[in-house]
């Protein structure tokens, strides 16, 4: 009997350390031969797997996939791309279990947040019914830091440490400024329902920062808003607001609906900064500058943080070492042991626990007046955004590595992916 073979892939948004995770999975695969044969990557994530595009990483060297490990973004291509129930889709899911029993794969590592979690789960139930020996593993990633069951997740340090750096840099800028210019600077940062980003530029105040955060999980009240930042600039001359991409009026309207969806069903959101901005200048008359973080906040592998790169790369290696004890269905998390010194331990949480739920932020992490975070929060952050692993430079810019990706030979007819 052949050996079995892996199959990995990445879903939705990208980090700057979801390839780290990429790297754990592939180089722990490598250190067992004589249990895993190929690992195969599917390009731009599941539908790789759909469409049988299927990478082969046996042909990149050693030092192409250690590079990994410090390179942003997704290595073999990610998607926005949810798998209906098997209800309504059941052909996809089979397609999927067609796939891996042409290309002998036993091993399902999908690195991904709470969707792909819900889809590695399906997938497990579906090829047990379907008598396919098929072990699915969920390596948790998102800078939302919104996974169930699992102290922080891989990409959500880096974020927050990126934010917390730009909010403190940006606010100096603007304190340099405010005399005769600008007494307002907006930074609009991602988190949809859950405030963790947005959290993260609250730890300037240690640095005497004036700053007010809009967390999704408080409903946003304009006149308190304009109320407290006039009496911070009042006091302090200048002040930053920090606003959630996901802030939205009591009435649960998005300060930055679009009307339009993403892939996910979701509601597309983007510009609650310059609507905030521009609240603030109409009624306070403040001048002001924005900026969205967008895609820099989790692109910025530069600056990524030593504890979310470590934990990234764990994950992707206890992933595997699951599988191989058998494991399925399952996630690898993180178990906070004590905040000083930071210390941690792997664990493990049923996927049907995982699936499509939400972490929020406890109330407790949020001050009282809801502007603001506690100290119960700052104990929480802090060891997550702790280190630095730099990449190599070269002329002055970091150096990044692009896998060869070499193609693995079809061997199924074409498959239409439902639009």
């Amino acid at each position: 009997m052949p050996l079995l073979n892996a199959f990995y892939a990445q879903s939705g948004g990208v980090t700057s350390v979801i390839n780290a995770s990429a790297c754990g999975v592939i180089e722990t695969a490598r250190r067992h031969p004589d249990r895993i044969g190929h690992v195969y990557a599917g390009r731009n994530g599941i539908l790789g797997a759909l469409t049988e595009d299927l990478i082969d990483t046996g042909r990149e060297s050693a030092e192409a996939i250690a590079a990994l490990r410090s390179t942003p973004s997704g290595a073999f291509g990610s998607c926005r791309y949810k798998l209906k129930s098997l209800d309504k889709n059941r052909r996809e899911y089979e397609r999927l279990v067609e796939v891996f029993k042409a290309h002998d794969i036993g091993y399902f590592f999908y690195n991904g947040g709470g969707d792909s979690a819900d889809t590695c789960f399906k997938l497990s139930q579906l090829s047990q019914s379907l008598g396919y020996p098929l072990q699915a593993i969920h390596v948790p990633k998102t800078i939302d830091n919104d996974l169930p069951l699992t102290d922080c997740c891989p990409g959500f340090g880096s974020v927050a440490k990126y934010v917390a750096v730009s909010t403190l840099e940006a606010s100096m800028d603007v304190r340099s400024m405010a005399a005769t210019s600008t007494k307002v600077f907006v930074i609009e940062v991602m988190g949809r329902h859950a405030g963790w980003i947005a959290a993260a530029g609250g730890l300037v105040a240690d640095q005497g920062i004036p700053v007010v955060i809009l967390f999704p999980e408080i409903p946003f009240d304009q006149p308190a808003f304009l109320a407290r930042v006039d009496a911070l600039v009042k006091y302090h001359g200048y002040c930053t607001v920090v606003v959630s991409e996901g802030c939205h009026h009591p009435d649960g309207s998005f300060l930055a609906e679009q009307g339009t969806k993403d892939a996910f069903g979701h509601a597309q959101l983007g510009g609650a900064a310059p609507v905030v901005a521009q609240m603030v200048k109409e009624a306070l008359g403040h001048k002001f500058h924005w900026a969205v973080a967008d895609y820099l906040q989790r692109a910025a592998r530069h600056i990524a943080s030593a504890t979310d790169v470590k934990q990234a790369y764990e994950l992707g290696q206890r992933a595997v070492e699951l599988a191989l004890e058998g494991r399925n269905a399952v996630m690898p998390t993180i178990e906070r042991i004590s905040d000083v010194p930071y210390d941690y331990q792997l664990g493990t949480a049923s996927l049907d626990a995982v699936a499509n739920a939400e972490k929020f932020m406890p109330r407790d992490f949020i001050s009282d007046d809801g502007w603001g975070i506690t100290d119960k929060c700052r104990r929480y952050l802090l060891p997550l955004i702790q280190g630095e692993d730099y990449p190599a430079y070269r002329d002055g810019l970091p150096v990044y590595v692009t896998l060869e990706n070499v193609a693995v030979p079809k061997k199924l007819p074409r498959f239409e992916v439902a639009g």
